[in-house]
């Protein structure tokens, strides 16, 4: 008789592992599943400075592994595969792979959300070589060098804002003529005295050695281009949720992110979402780790009362 799980969590990173700690050591049989390295998107981070507890901060792929060995001291398994789909609707809710079809009482969606990328050469192979997505996460090795942040919304504005107190001058570019962030950010925009625009520019070329050295913008309008000489560029143009695999059977928002209130809950009972696939102000390490343990709460009274 194939094996029915009190929980199957589906991503490995921060929200997920978080999610099978608490679990497991409530005597939950739990699996996770992660198609490709404990920790997800903080792998891609070379040090993580803002987690509690690491005074001398750590390394992504570190904390995961200690996240993953965590919960898995406690019973949980972790199954390196791709889950392709889901059915969530019946009482009990099955996860598909390519490998294995598996049955749990309660799932936690903890696939994250990909930052979107500006698709141009070399971009991929110089990610945390001078190429970042997460301002917060990477700004502090900037300290007093150039930096450019491509992007127009509050995002955007937000980590030139962040940047700003960091780095000795951020380069702002924008493909349009206005940004499309909120007043209050523009207002804030507009009293840094280190930040300069480059409205109606994109970015066509990476110019680097090993690391960054600059970029090749070209204004959308005239097509003229420019060099510009920069240490980093963070990328800030939206992220793209990890949910296709859903197939609709959940509520999203009008990004596409889940939609769950505090307790995690999404619009099926007994399922969860937690860390940046959920529908939130702000996706943060922490903030991820926080809703797995709710998430696991609440997954752990759902299957008591059932």
């Amino acid at each position: 008789m194939q094996q029915v799980y009190d929980m199957v969590i589906i991503g490995g990173g921060p929200a997920g592992y978080s999610a099978a700690l608490y679990a497991a050591r409530a005597g939950l049989s739990v699996v996770v599943f992660e198609k490709m390295a404990p920790g997800g998107q903080m792998t891609q981070t070379g040090q993580i400075d803002n987690y509690p507890g690491f005074d001398e901060g750590i390394d992504g792929f570190t904390l995961g592994m200690k996240m993953q060995q965590g919960a898995e001291k406690y019973g949980a398994t972790t199954v390196y595969a791709d889950v392709i789909k889901v059915e969530l609707k019946f009482h009990i809710k099955e996860v598909h792979t390519s490998e294995n079809v598996y049955q749990a009482k309660t799932v936690v969606i903890a696939t994250g959300a990909d930052p979107r990328s500006l698709d141009i050469p070399k971009e991929q192979e110089l990610k945390g070589r001078g190429i970042h997505y997460c301002a917060h996460c990477d700004g502090f090795f900037y300290k007093g060098k150039t930096v450019m942040v491509v992007g127009g919304g509050n995002s955007a504005v937000a980590d030139a804002l962040y940047l700003s107190r960091v780095a000795e001058k951020v380069i702002l570019v924008h493909r349009r003529d206005s940004l499309r962030a909120t007043k209050i950010y523009q207002e804030q925009l507009e009293k840094a005295a280190n930040v300069e625009i480059y409205w109606n520019n994109g970015v066509e070329e990476i110019l680097h050695d090993e690391k960054v050295r600059g970029v090749k913008l070209r204004n959308t309008q005239s097509g003229d281009v420019t060099e510009v000489k920069c240490d980093g560029v963070f990328v800030a143009i939206g992220r793209n949720p990890v949910t296709a695999f859903l197939d609709g059977q959940l509520q999203l928002d009008d990004s596409g992110y889940v939609l769950a209130g505090e307790s995690t809950e999404t619009s099926i009972s007994g399922v969860y979402a937690a860390g940046d696939v959920r529908s939130k102000a702000l996706r943060q390490v922490v903030t991820a780790a926080a809703d797995g343990a709710t998430a696991a709460h609440f997954a752990e009274e759902y299957i008591r009362d059932m």
